[in-house]
Protein backbone atom coordinates (compact mmCIF):
# COMPACT_ATOMS: atom_id res chain seq x y z
CA UNK A 1 0.00 0.00 0.00
CA UNK A 2 1.47 3.55 -1.17
CA UNK A 3 1.74 5.83 1.89
CA UNK A 4 -1.03 8.20 1.55
CA UNK A 5 -0.77 11.84 3.71
CA UNK A 6 -3.48 13.62 5.29
CA UNK A 7 -3.69 16.85 7.68
CA UNK A 8 -6.27 18.37 9.92
CA UNK A 9 -10.11 19.12 8.22
CA UNK A 10 -11.67 22.25 8.49
CA UNK A 11 -13.49 22.86 11.84
CA UNK A 12 -17.14 21.13 11.13
CA UNK A 13 -19.95 22.72 12.81
CA UNK A 14 -22.21 19.71 11.64
CA UNK A 15 -23.57 17.01 13.81
CA UNK A 16 -26.57 14.93 12.80
CA UNK A 17 -29.46 17.01 13.73
CA UNK A 18 -32.18 15.54 15.39
CA UNK A 19 -34.83 15.52 12.73
CA UNK A 20 -32.84 13.78 10.11
CA UNK A 21 -34.17 10.95 8.33
CA UNK A 22 -33.94 7.56 10.22
CA UNK A 23 -32.58 4.57 7.89
CA UNK A 24 -34.78 1.24 9.00
CA UNK A 25 -35.38 0.01 12.41
CA UNK A 26 -32.74 -2.51 11.85
CA UNK A 27 -29.37 -2.39 10.85
CA UNK A 28 -27.10 -5.34 10.42
CA UNK A 29 -23.71 -4.59 11.17
CA UNK A 30 -20.81 -6.49 10.47
CA UNK A 31 -18.95 -7.86 14.06
CA UNK A 32 -15.80 -10.34 13.39
CA UNK A 33 -17.12 -12.75 11.43
CA UNK A 34 -21.08 -12.38 12.05
CA UNK A 35 -23.80 -10.29 11.33
CA UNK A 36 -25.61 -8.87 14.47
CA UNK A 37 -28.98 -6.97 14.39
CA UNK A 38 -29.12 -3.74 16.39
CA UNK A 39 -31.95 -1.40 17.35
CA UNK A 40 -31.35 2.13 15.49
CA UNK A 41 -30.80 5.46 16.96
CA UNK A 42 -34.20 6.58 17.12
CA UNK A 43 -35.13 3.82 19.47
CA UNK A 44 -32.72 4.48 22.28
CA UNK A 45 -31.25 7.89 21.17
CA UNK A 46 -29.06 9.00 18.84
CA UNK A 47 -25.11 7.69 20.31
CA UNK A 48 -23.73 10.78 21.82
CA UNK A 49 -20.33 11.84 20.24
CA UNK A 50 -17.27 12.36 22.38
CA UNK A 51 -16.85 16.05 20.65
CA UNK A 52 -20.49 17.05 18.65
CA UNK A 53 -18.91 19.91 16.83
CA UNK A 54 -16.28 18.01 15.28
CA UNK A 55 -18.38 14.82 14.31
CA UNK A 56 -19.67 14.36 10.44
CA UNK A 57 -23.38 13.41 9.40
CA UNK A 58 -22.29 9.96 9.50
CA UNK A 59 -19.98 9.58 12.46
CA UNK A 60 -16.46 10.48 11.75
CA UNK A 61 -14.04 12.02 14.00
CA UNK A 62 -13.32 15.36 11.79
CA UNK A 63 -10.68 17.58 13.85
CA UNK A 64 -10.95 21.23 14.43
CA UNK A 65 -7.99 23.20 12.58
CA UNK A 66 -5.52 24.72 15.44
CA UNK A 67 -6.88 28.28 15.90
CA UNK A 68 -3.17 30.38 16.11
CA UNK A 69 -0.78 30.23 13.89
CA UNK A 70 1.41 33.02 13.96
CA UNK A 71 5.61 32.36 13.71
CA UNK A 72 8.56 33.04 15.45
CA UNK A 73 11.68 34.14 13.64
CA UNK A 74 15.20 33.77 14.46
CA UNK A 75 15.43 37.39 13.01
CA UNK A 76 11.85 39.00 14.41
CA UNK A 77 11.05 39.52 11.32
CA UNK A 78 7.40 38.11 11.82
CA UNK A 79 7.03 40.32 15.20
CA UNK A 80 7.75 37.23 17.64
CA UNK A 81 11.48 37.29 17.52
CA UNK A 82 13.15 34.37 18.83
CA UNK A 83 14.51 35.10 22.59
CA UNK A 84 14.53 33.77 26.10
CA UNK A 85 11.94 34.12 28.78
CA UNK A 86 9.11 35.79 26.02
CA UNK A 87 7.44 32.28 25.73
CA UNK A 88 5.81 29.97 27.91
CA UNK A 89 4.26 26.17 26.65
CA UNK A 90 1.47 25.02 27.92
CA UNK A 91 1.20 21.09 27.62
CA UNK A 92 -0.80 18.19 29.27
CA UNK A 93 1.43 15.21 29.86
CA UNK A 94 -2.15 12.95 28.90
CA UNK A 95 -1.74 14.29 25.20
CA UNK A 96 0.78 13.42 22.48
CA UNK A 97 0.62 16.34 20.55
CA UNK A 98 1.41 18.11 23.48
CA UNK A 99 3.92 15.66 24.54
CA UNK A 100 5.76 16.37 21.69
CA UNK A 101 6.39 19.43 22.18
CA UNK A 102 7.92 18.63 25.29
CA UNK A 103 10.32 16.07 23.76
CA UNK A 104 11.33 18.70 21.35
CA UNK A 105 12.34 21.22 24.24
CA UNK A 106 14.06 18.17 25.87
CA UNK A 107 16.13 17.04 22.91
CA UNK A 108 17.09 20.44 22.03
CA UNK A 109 18.52 22.18 25.45
CA UNK A 110 15.51 24.60 25.46
CA UNK A 111 14.30 24.18 29.22
CA UNK A 112 15.89 27.68 30.17
CA UNK A 113 14.25 29.27 27.05
CA UNK A 114 10.94 28.51 27.02
CA UNK A 115 8.82 28.22 30.12
CA UNK A 116 6.92 25.22 30.49
CA UNK A 117 3.71 24.82 32.61
CA UNK A 118 1.42 21.50 32.69
CA UNK A 119 -2.27 21.15 32.96
CA UNK A 120 -4.21 18.74 35.25
CA UNK A 121 -4.68 15.70 33.28
CA UNK A 122 -8.63 15.85 34.29
CA UNK A 123 -10.69 17.63 31.77
CA UNK A 124 -14.36 18.44 32.51
CA UNK A 125 -16.66 20.52 30.52
CA UNK A 126 -14.51 23.75 31.36
CA UNK A 127 -11.74 22.13 29.77
CA UNK A 128 -8.17 21.93 30.46
CA UNK A 129 -7.56 23.25 34.07
CA UNK A 130 -5.08 24.39 36.29
CA UNK A 131 -4.98 22.77 39.66
CA UNK A 132 -2.75 22.44 42.74
CA UNK A 133 -0.59 19.67 42.32
CA UNK A 134 -0.24 18.67 46.06
CA UNK A 135 -4.15 17.45 45.87
CA UNK A 136 -4.73 13.85 45.67
CA UNK A 137 -4.61 11.89 42.55
CA UNK A 138 -9.01 11.45 42.23
CA UNK A 139 -8.21 15.68 41.72
CA UNK A 140 -5.05 16.78 40.83
CA UNK A 141 -1.52 15.87 39.94
CA UNK A 142 0.64 13.95 42.24
CA UNK A 143 2.90 16.02 44.88
CA UNK A 144 5.60 13.71 44.02
CA UNK A 145 5.68 14.49 40.07
CA UNK A 146 7.78 17.22 38.40
CA UNK A 147 5.53 19.06 36.90
CA UNK A 148 3.00 21.53 38.16
CA UNK A 149 -0.22 22.24 37.83
CA UNK A 150 -0.63 25.88 38.86
CA UNK A 151 0.39 28.60 36.67
CA UNK A 152 2.80 30.77 37.75
CA UNK A 153 2.98 33.00 34.65
CA UNK A 154 -0.55 34.04 34.21
CA UNK A 155 -2.45 32.64 37.39
CA UNK A 156 -4.89 31.25 34.99
CA UNK A 157 -7.64 28.83 36.34
CA UNK A 158 -8.47 27.31 33.28
CA UNK A 159 -6.61 27.29 29.96
CA UNK A 160 -9.76 28.66 28.10
CA UNK A 161 -8.86 32.34 29.89
CA UNK A 162 -5.69 32.34 27.23
CA UNK A 163 -7.81 31.64 24.20
CA UNK A 164 -10.05 34.38 25.40
CA UNK A 165 -7.70 36.79 25.66
CA UNK A 166 -6.20 35.79 22.50
CA UNK A 167 -9.76 35.97 20.96
CA UNK A 168 -12.90 36.84 22.37
CA UNK A 169 -14.48 34.87 19.57
CA UNK A 170 -13.44 32.03 19.97
CA UNK A 171 -15.54 29.23 20.04
CA UNK A 172 -14.31 26.52 19.33
CA UNK A 173 -12.48 23.26 21.96
CA UNK A 174 -9.31 24.80 23.69
CA UNK A 175 -6.67 22.70 23.03
CA UNK A 176 -3.15 21.97 23.77
CA UNK A 177 -0.02 22.80 23.59
CA UNK A 178 -0.45 26.56 23.27
CA UNK A 179 2.51 28.61 23.01
CA UNK A 180 1.91 31.93 24.69
CA UNK A 181 3.68 35.12 24.64
CA UNK A 182 4.46 37.28 27.79
CA UNK A 183 4.65 40.14 25.62
CA UNK A 184 1.99 40.93 23.81
CA UNK A 185 0.28 38.58 26.81
CA UNK A 186 -1.66 35.87 23.94
CA UNK A 187 -1.20 32.62 22.59
CA UNK A 188 1.03 32.60 19.25
CA UNK A 189 0.07 29.38 18.15
CA UNK A 190 -1.07 26.06 19.39
CA UNK A 191 -0.06 23.72 16.18
CA UNK A 192 2.27 20.94 17.55
CA UNK A 193 3.71 20.69 14.11
CA UNK A 194 4.94 24.27 13.71
CA UNK A 195 5.45 24.37 17.84
CA UNK A 196 8.27 21.64 17.07
CA UNK A 197 9.25 23.45 14.25
CA UNK A 198 9.74 27.04 15.52
CA UNK A 199 11.78 25.40 18.09
CA UNK A 200 14.52 23.16 15.79
CA UNK A 201 14.90 26.05 13.88
CA UNK A 202 13.69 29.79 14.84
CA UNK A 203 15.40 29.12 18.36
CA UNK A 204 18.48 27.41 16.84
CA UNK A 205 20.81 30.26 17.87
CA UNK A 206 19.78 29.35 21.98
CA UNK A 207 19.30 25.89 22.24
CA UNK A 208 21.51 23.70 24.42
CA UNK A 209 22.55 20.83 22.06
CA UNK A 210 22.67 22.79 18.66
CA UNK A 211 23.72 19.19 16.99
CA UNK A 212 19.71 18.11 17.28
CA UNK A 213 18.08 18.52 13.89
CA UNK A 214 14.21 17.01 14.19
CA UNK A 215 14.44 18.15 10.53
CA UNK A 216 17.28 17.40 8.77
CA UNK A 217 16.99 19.11 5.30
CA UNK A 218 18.71 16.59 2.90
CA UNK A 219 15.58 14.30 3.99
CA UNK A 220 13.08 16.91 3.87
CA UNK A 221 10.38 15.83 1.57
CA UNK A 222 10.48 12.57 2.37
CA UNK A 223 9.71 13.50 6.33
CA UNK A 224 6.80 15.22 5.31
CA UNK A 225 5.54 12.70 3.43
CA UNK A 226 5.91 9.98 6.05
CA UNK A 227 4.74 12.15 8.71
CA UNK A 228 1.62 13.68 7.03
CA UNK A 229 1.23 9.35 6.92
CA UNK A 230 1.96 8.71 10.36
CA UNK A 231 -0.38 11.98 11.60
CA UNK A 232 -3.12 10.74 9.13
CA UNK A 233 -3.07 6.73 9.70
CA UNK A 234 -1.72 6.74 12.92
CA UNK A 235 -1.21 10.03 15.05
CA UNK A 236 -5.00 10.54 14.01
CA UNK A 237 -5.96 7.35 13.12
CA UNK A 238 -6.32 6.01 16.64
CA UNK A 239 -8.85 9.12 17.19
CA UNK A 240 -10.61 8.11 14.09
CA UNK A 241 -11.82 5.25 15.44
CA UNK A 242 -12.22 6.13 18.96
CA UNK A 243 -14.30 8.95 18.60
CA UNK A 244 -16.48 7.61 15.87
CA UNK A 245 -20.20 6.71 16.67
CA UNK A 246 -20.76 4.18 13.72
CA UNK A 247 -20.02 1.00 13.31
CA UNK A 248 -18.30 0.75 10.09
CA UNK A 249 -16.66 3.83 10.68
CA UNK A 250 -14.66 2.51 13.33
CA UNK A 251 -14.09 -0.34 11.27
CA UNK A 252 -12.36 1.25 8.47
CA UNK A 253 -10.48 4.06 10.72
CA UNK A 254 -8.83 0.24 12.32
CA UNK A 255 -8.02 -1.18 8.97
CA UNK A 256 -6.44 1.90 8.04
CA UNK A 257 -4.58 2.28 11.13
CA UNK A 258 -3.44 -1.42 11.28
CA UNK A 259 -2.49 -1.70 7.47
CA UNK A 260 0.10 1.44 8.02
CA UNK A 261 1.69 -0.46 11.71
CA UNK A 262 1.93 -2.87 9.47
CA UNK A 263 3.81 -1.08 7.09
CA UNK A 264 5.97 0.59 9.36
CA UNK A 265 6.85 -2.92 11.20
CA UNK A 266 8.27 -3.90 8.01
CA UNK A 267 10.00 -0.58 7.60
CA UNK A 268 11.66 -0.96 11.04
CA UNK A 269 12.78 -4.63 10.06
CA UNK A 270 15.68 -2.71 7.80
CA UNK A 271 16.07 0.33 9.98
CA UNK A 272 16.73 1.19 13.40
CA UNK A 273 14.84 4.25 12.83
CA UNK A 274 12.41 5.49 10.48
CA UNK A 275 15.45 7.21 8.47
CA UNK A 276 18.37 4.96 9.40
CA UNK A 277 20.61 5.97 12.07
CA UNK A 278 19.47 9.28 12.93
CA UNK A 279 16.30 10.00 15.06
CA UNK A 280 14.04 12.81 13.52
CA UNK A 281 10.76 14.41 14.36
CA UNK A 282 8.96 11.74 12.73
CA UNK A 283 9.74 9.35 15.14
CA UNK A 284 8.62 11.17 18.27
CA UNK A 285 5.38 12.14 16.35
CA UNK A 286 4.95 8.01 16.04
CA UNK A 287 6.75 7.19 19.43
CA UNK A 288 3.79 9.58 21.09
CA UNK A 289 1.35 7.34 19.52
CA UNK A 290 2.99 4.18 20.39
CA UNK A 291 3.65 4.83 23.82
CA UNK A 292 -0.25 5.55 24.32
CA UNK A 293 -1.38 2.66 22.08
CA UNK A 294 -1.64 -0.78 24.39
CA UNK A 295 -2.01 1.40 27.58
CA UNK A 296 -5.16 3.47 26.25
CA UNK A 297 -6.41 3.06 22.28
CA UNK A 298 -6.19 -0.56 22.00
CA UNK A 299 -8.49 -0.87 25.13
CA UNK A 300 -10.20 2.63 25.22
CA UNK A 301 -10.38 3.47 21.46
CA UNK A 302 -10.76 -0.43 20.96
CA UNK A 303 -7.50 -0.25 18.53
CA UNK A 304 -7.63 -4.22 19.93
CA UNK A 305 -6.56 -5.94 16.17
CA UNK A 306 -3.00 -6.08 17.65
CA UNK A 307 -1.16 -4.54 21.15
CA UNK A 308 1.95 -2.79 19.79
CA UNK A 309 3.46 -5.56 21.98
CA UNK A 310 2.83 -8.23 19.24
CA UNK A 311 5.35 -6.13 16.54
CA UNK A 312 8.28 -7.28 17.00
CA UNK A 313 9.84 -4.31 15.39
CA UNK A 314 7.47 -1.93 16.55
CA UNK A 315 8.30 -2.70 20.20
CA UNK A 316 11.70 -3.08 19.86
CA UNK A 317 11.49 0.53 18.43
CA UNK A 318 9.36 1.78 21.42
CA UNK A 319 11.56 0.66 23.47
CA UNK A 320 14.90 2.21 21.89
CA UNK A 321 13.32 5.51 21.90
CA UNK A 322 11.96 5.22 25.20
CA UNK A 323 15.23 4.67 26.64
CA UNK A 324 16.92 7.81 25.05
CA UNK A 325 18.17 10.36 27.14
CA UNK A 326 15.66 12.22 29.32
CA UNK A 327 12.65 10.61 27.14
CA UNK A 328 11.33 8.83 29.85
CA UNK A 329 11.27 11.97 32.18
CA UNK A 330 8.46 13.10 29.58
CA UNK A 331 5.89 9.51 29.45
CA UNK A 332 3.40 10.01 32.71
CA UNK A 333 1.34 7.09 32.68
CA UNK A 334 -0.62 8.42 35.50
CA UNK A 335 -2.10 11.24 33.66
CA UNK A 336 -1.98 9.45 30.50
CA UNK A 337 -4.54 6.79 31.70
CA UNK A 338 -6.44 9.13 34.31
CA UNK A 339 -7.21 11.51 31.39
CA UNK A 340 -8.30 9.15 28.71
CA UNK A 341 -10.50 7.17 31.07
CA UNK A 342 -11.63 9.70 33.25
CA UNK A 343 -12.58 12.23 30.78
CA UNK A 344 -14.06 10.81 28.02
CA UNK A 345 -17.52 10.29 29.53
CA UNK A 346 -18.79 9.27 25.91
CA UNK A 347 -16.58 6.37 25.77
CA UNK A 348 -16.45 5.19 29.46
CA UNK A 349 -19.23 6.87 31.20
CA UNK A 350 -18.11 4.45 34.58
CA UNK A 351 -14.79 6.60 34.82
CA UNK A 352 -13.01 3.48 35.77
CA UNK A 353 -9.38 3.63 34.81
CA UNK A 354 -7.83 -0.34 34.22
CA UNK A 355 -4.53 -0.78 36.54
CA UNK A 356 -2.73 -2.62 33.44
CA UNK A 357 -0.94 -3.19 31.49
CA UNK A 358 2.34 -4.28 32.66
CA UNK A 359 5.09 -3.08 30.66
CA UNK A 360 8.44 -3.04 30.54
CA UNK A 361 10.24 -0.69 28.78
CA UNK A 362 13.90 -1.18 30.47
CA UNK A 363 14.67 -4.59 29.22
CA UNK A 364 17.12 -4.64 26.00
CA UNK A 365 15.52 -3.87 22.65
CA UNK A 366 17.80 -5.59 20.27
CA UNK A 367 17.54 -2.64 18.25
CA UNK A 368 21.26 -1.78 17.83
CA UNK A 369 22.07 -4.50 15.39
CA UNK A 370 20.59 -2.36 12.85
CA UNK A 371 22.65 0.76 13.19
CA UNK A 372 24.51 0.00 9.64
CA UNK A 373 21.29 1.13 8.31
Amino acid sequence: MPLEGGRKVAFSQRAVPDNASSPPELEALSVGNFSLAVLKEKRFGKMKAQFEKEQSASGEFQRQVDAFRDWISSDGATGYPAVADRYHLYISLACPWASRTLIARKLLGLEKVIGLTVVDPLRDERGWAFRDPNSDSTRGASSQEPFASTDAINGFHFLAEAYRLTDPNFDGRVTIPALWDKVTKKIVNNCEDDICRMFNDAFRGLAQNKEIDLFPRDIAAEQERLSDFIYDKINNGVYKAGFTTRQHVYELACKQLFDALDQLEERLARSRYLFGTRIVETDWRLFCTLIRFDVVYYIHFKCSLRRILDYHNLQGYLIDLYQHDGIAETVNFDHIKRHYYMTHGAINPSRIVPIGPILDLTREHGRARLDAG
